[in-house]
């Protein structure tokens, strides 16, 4: 593993491919920063530029953007309470307050640090676990590929806000993942007639028309100003707020890295727990969200945690640990790459190599979040109206360029048109999109082991590691399906019977 890992940092080092891991640490410090470009957003614009690419230092910028935009959202959401990116919604709570006491500085310092030391835990994570992970899948068979399929749509429809919607979105993905040519008979599904159809609906318009188009449209109709930035000096490595903050970071480091690994799960969710947990423990839970340093540091280092661990199960399993994980396993399948178990024997160099750059990535984030805040005090000012018709022109361009389509740009508007819609009943797009990616993996791997079985079911209760997986499924369908009547029990409890019952 050693050895590997030196391999792959070598890589890293080489003159061209350190100056593009720089320029895509600079470019998701800018995207993660500013609000309505998230990173799932960002990889989607930059993925045609990779194509021309060796697929070694594609997926060294493609995961550097990734991780450095997972970080830069807490700038905007501790100095305008106004998240960059989903993961940096918790850190506004404890962040923005302390900006509001004119420790804007102090605040972004405690952000930097836990998001580098986060990032660090959760790389050196993906380093250990996913050789030992791959290992372990190199028993599964087409059962166990499917249960795992099930088992990363039920974890993404029950975290993904209401159930119902949750369920909703993954089987319209997974209805959308049917549409084209059966790969088993060669038969046409859902096409009527229209041969755009026949090579199915491609992942690019759908991700970009739901998440980055409907982004555009609900950012245009937000006429909402800013304040204007005032001169910010951040201060990282503060001895005293690092005594302060070391069990936090410890534990929230891990708590990110077990939910990282979770598939489906994704780093917003791990932030949300660390914070939870990191009031839980306190001795003071009273002082948290009136501008707490703990309150900075849990969710930073447990969502920068957690983007890496989420690299985990793409890498050993092919299945996608987030949004964006999602978005980077469409990118893998483009460049005529399958991640899964056989990925970490037969492209064990790459793997490393994009293990050794988000190593560094986590340290450029040290060495350059400073500079970059400055700088970005600044950039802040640009109106939207102005970026905003930037960000459609990348898409469309970006989008044509796969297939060189006219009908997926169309798509592509449609599918923005539908997320604005979903936006308004804050409708759970991941499930969609896990969902479309993980569509084709659970019908294929569903009808070999029917095949396996001469049609029987049975073969997946029947192996342990299959049964195990679909349980866990199960088990987290029915804790989501049943908190909400247990709580509700208990606030009856607490409060007595109301009149009439």
């Amino acid at each position: 593993m050693l050895e590997n890992f030196l391999g792959g940092l070598a890589v890293v080092m080489q003159p061209l491919n350190l100056l593009l891991l720089t320029s895509a640490v600079f470019i998701g410090f800018i995207g993660g920063a500013l609000p309505g470009i998230s990173g799932v957003i960002l990889v989607v614009i930059l993925l045609p530029v990779t194509y021309g690419m060796e697929p070694t230092t594609a997926f060294m910028v493609l995961t550097a953007i990734y991780g450095a935009t997972v970080f830069s959202g807490l700038i905007t959401a501790i100095l305008y309470r106004a998240p960059g990116t989903p993961e940096a919604v918790m850190t506004a709570f404890d962040g923005y307050p302390m900006t509001q006491r004119g420790e804007a500085g102090k605040a972004l310092g405690i952000g930097v640090l836990s998001s580098a030391i986060g990032g660090l835990v959760g790389t050196i994570a993906l380093i250990v676990f996913t050789p030992m992970l791959a290992t372990m899948a190199l028993r599964f068979s087409s059962p166990e590929y499917f249960a795992l399929a099930v088992l990363g749509l039920t974890v993404v429809a029950s975290l993904g806000g209401r159930l119902i919607f949750g369920l909703i979105g993954a089987a319209l993905g997974l209805f959308i993942a049917t549409i084209g040519i059966d790969p088993l008979t060669g038969t046409s599904r859902y096409t009527f007639g229209n041969l755009n159809l026949a090579e199915g609906v491609g992942l690019i318009p759908v991700i970009v028309g739901l998440f980055a188009v409907s982004e555009v449209m609900k950012r245009t109709l937000d006429h909402e100003s800013h304040q204007p930035l005032t001169k910010v000096k951040v201060k990282i490595f503060d001895l005293p707020i690092l005594r302060q903050i070391g069990n936090t970071l410890t534990r929230s480091s891990i708590i990110g890295v077990i939910i990282g690994i979770l598939p489906g799960i994704g780093a917003s969710t791990a932030a949300m727990v660390s914070y939870s947990e990191t009031v839980r423990w306190s001795k003071h839970p009273e002082k948290f969200g009136k501008g707490a340093p703990e309150g900075i540091a849990a969710p930073e280092s447990a969502n920068n945690a957690a983007a890496m661990g989420a690299l985990v199960p793409l890498f050993a399993l092919g299945i996608p640990g987030s949004g964006t994980t999602a978005v980077i396993l469409g990118a893998f399948i483009m460049h005529g790459l399958q991640p899964g178990p056989m990925f970490m024997l037969t492209s064990s160099d790459l793997i490393y190599a994009v293990f050794a750059g988000l190593f560094i990535v986590n340290f450029m984030i040290l060495l350059f979040s400073k500079p970059f805040i400055v700088l970005f005090t600044k950039l802040l000012n640009v109106p939207y109206s102005a970026l905003g018709p930037i960000i459609i022109m990348c898409c469309v361009v970006g989008t044509y360029s796969v297939r060189n389509s006219m009908f997926d740009v169309w798509l592509m508007l449609g599918f923005g048109v539908l997320g604005y819609l979903l936006e308004k009943i804050n409708f759970p797009m991941v499930s969609i999109i896990l969902g479309l990616v993980l569509g084709p993996i659970a019908e294929s791997e569903l009808r070999r082991s029917l095949s396996m079985s001469q049609g029987s079911f049975e073969i997946f209760l029947t192996r342990p590691i299959s049964a195990t997986l679909l349980a866990v499924a199960l088990l987290l369908l029915a804790v989501t399906l049943f908190m909400p009547l247990v709580k509700r029990a208990r606030r009856r409890a607490a409060t007595g019977p109301s009149f009439g019952e």
